[in-house]
């Protein structure tokens, strides 16, 4: 709470700083005080620019109270004048052009912002799609992209240059300066201006709104006819939890899809040999006909899943993104879908206690077919060098459970005792993709954790697993289950990070912040029962690491036992159980 409180007085501080730098450089216009005026115009040019780059939530604020950046760049331009106008003897003409070669900028940019939007409108982006031939399409004439991304209200911006130039002016008591710096302005947005008319003219006579894309979409659909769609409808930062059903659903007999809704999310999926297809307008999705497809998989419960959801020839079933322990695996957001896919007996089992409404009729266990590539204990020749996994969970969404990571209350001991342990051990710590977006005190343990495995030598940015460096692991690769690979030991919360390693049957340690006995903890969280515990002062840390490294791990049977439970029976391929079970809803 105090961390968020913290928070939000920065901002409010932030945004007040660079309204007074606004307010301050007025006055000096005002009053002609040049000195005054110059230092408050860079700090209110150094402050726009960090204000965007470090401290959005900033720029949301000013925003909210009717500061948009835009008034701020108005009030800019107007001080500017005002120093002129009192610091140099102007006649009757040179007023005019003082007053009206800016407000030129501002006319341009209104108007050429106005013409860029009905352009877009006559050919809009309505879809984005991969590993499909769509053929030639023919659409209106489109903005070149350098004036697509300054017409309208980013032209002004050329107006900083009056910022100097009125400081340059008043200090000669000469306009020149100004008019020059004014000129440049116009002349610059002129030319955009200029572009965006000419392509505007060029292209009238299209209709608005119904660009080549979809038709085109439609007609891919009509002849390829998916049977299985992969359904994403989260943004870019949730993709991961699209990416990991990318290789089963790649591996079916069956035609499959991938069908996102998000632009950024496209972009930021995973590679994959799958054809993809973009829809981000929801009734542009929903005018899609979509009756080939006979099984949608849902890996995220949002909002706009109800545009697939409503279509009623097609089965719906959510896979998640991981099976846990924690409150998000038994979302009541699940029963409105004809089938829940888990991976074991502890899935089924989990959403019978917390009876949020899931028939246990409609759940079906497939195990985990994303785990074939990891190596299961002993399966492999292993000549590395002890190696310990740390990948904690994020801080979730309620700013009061401070138990949900381990990485703000206990992390730094963590890596800290890690790294100072002897004989030398090599750490790959891998933080969830999400660390640090709803907590600041996470993200600056986050910080303080690399900056001392940077210390240690190791490689703060790591793309690649070879060598014996310690590693921070924070990109899309190396993948999750590549880290497994190369892990001895596994130190994470209750997430689905640890179901997913109990297939290793490698030893691991789950996280008991909050301080709970061993017995509630292990009865609260059936995905620890073959786990190590580490307390919230990580005093058993060293002991946990000299056994396991010896093999001397008592916990081997139970893992095994625990694997059945968590992942299904050992003897059952998890890809051929997802294909059984996508065969039976595509009949």
């Amino acid at each position: 709470m105090f961390g968020t409180l913290t928070g939000r007085l920065g901002v409010a501080a932030h945004s007040a700083l660079l309204v007074l730098a606004y307010l301050v450089m007025l006055v000096g216009g005002v009053f002609g005080w040049i000195g005054l005026f110059a230092i408050a115009g860079l700090a209110a040019i150094i402050g726009e620019f960090a204000v965007a780059r470090f401290s959005p939530p900033s720029q949301l604020l000013l925003e909210k109270v009717g500061l948009h950046w835009s008034y701020r760049q108005l009030t800019r331009d107007l001080a500017a004048v005002l120093l002129v106008a009192a610091e140099v003897r102007l006649s009757g003409g040179e007023l005019t052009l003082l007053l009206a070669l800016p407000a030129a900028v501002w006319v341009v940019s209104v108007f050429a912002g106005a013409l860029s939007i009905m352009i877009e409108r006559r050919n809009p982006l309505s879809a984005m799609v991969r590993n499909i031939e769509l053929g030639e399409l023919r659409s209106a004439p489109q903005l070149p992209a350098w004036v697509a991304a300054v017409a309208g209200e980013r032209m002004p911006l050329l107006n900083l240059l009056l910022v100097p130039a009125a400081v340059a002016a008043a200090v000669q008591h000469d306009p020149t300066p100004f008019f020059a710096a004014a000129a440049v302005a116009v002349v610059a947005t002129g030319v955009v201006g200029a572009i965006t008319a000419l392509t505007w003219l060029r292209g009238r006579g299209r209709s608005t709104g119904e660009g080549p894309l979809l038709p085109a979409v439609q007609r891919w659909l009509d002849s390829y006819r998916p049977e299985v769609a992969l359904y994403f409808a989260g943004p870019a930062k949730d993709v991961y939890q699209a990416n990991m059903w990318l290789a089963p659903t790649e591996a079916l007999q069956q035609r499959a899809v991938v069908l996102l809704r998000s632009r950024d999310a496209f972009l930021e999926l995973a590679d994959t040999r799958l054809p993809v297809i973009c829809v981000p307008t929801g009734v542009d999705f929903m005018n899609l006909d979509l009756r080939s497809i006979r099984a949608a998989l849902y890996s995220a419960n949002v909002g706009a899943n109800i545009h697939m959801l409503r279509e009623p020839g097609t089965k719906h079933v959510f896979v998640g993104h991981g099976d846990s322990d924690k409150q998000a695996s038994v979302n009541p957001y699940s029963k409105v879908y004809d089938e829940v896919w888990v991976a074991g007996l502890a899935g089924r089992e989990r959403y019978a206690r917390a009876g949020v409404g899931v028939l246990d009729s409609d759940i079906v266990e497939i195990g985990r077919p994303q785990l074939a590539g990891v190596h299961t204990f002993g399966a492999e020749s292993v000549d590395r060098q002890f190696t310990v996994l740390y990948a904690p969970t994020w801080e979730g969404w309620l700013d009061d459970d401070p138990y949900h990571t381990s990485l703000v209350l206990m992390g730094e001991r963590i890596v800290k005792g890690l790294l100072a342990t002897t004989p030398r051990l090599r750490l790959i710590y891998k933080p969830h993709p999400l660390t640090g977006s709803r907590s600041r005190a996470a993200r600056a343990v986050h910080d303080r954790i690399v900056a001392a495995i940077r210390a240690a030598g190791g490689d703060p940015n790591a793309s690649s697993l070879d060598g014996t460096a310690h590693l921070v692991v924070t990109g899309r690769t190396p993948a999750l289950f590549d880290c497994f690979n190369q892990t001895d030991l596994l130190i994470s919360d209750v997430s689905s990070v640890v179901s997913d390693f109990v297939q290793s049957q490698r030893p691991y340690v789950v996280a008991n912040p909050a301080g709970l006995s061993e017995d509630d903890f292990r009865r609260e969280y059936p995905t620890a029962r073959a786990a190590y515990l580490l307390s919230k002062d990580c005093g058993e840390l060293e002991k946990i690491v000299a056994l396991t490294r010896a093999g001397d791990d008592p916990m081997t049977e139970a893992r095994r036992e625990l694997k059945t439970y968590l992942l299904g029976p050992a003897e059952a391929n998890p890809m051929d159980r997802f294909q059984e079970e996508i065969a039976r809803l595509c009949r």
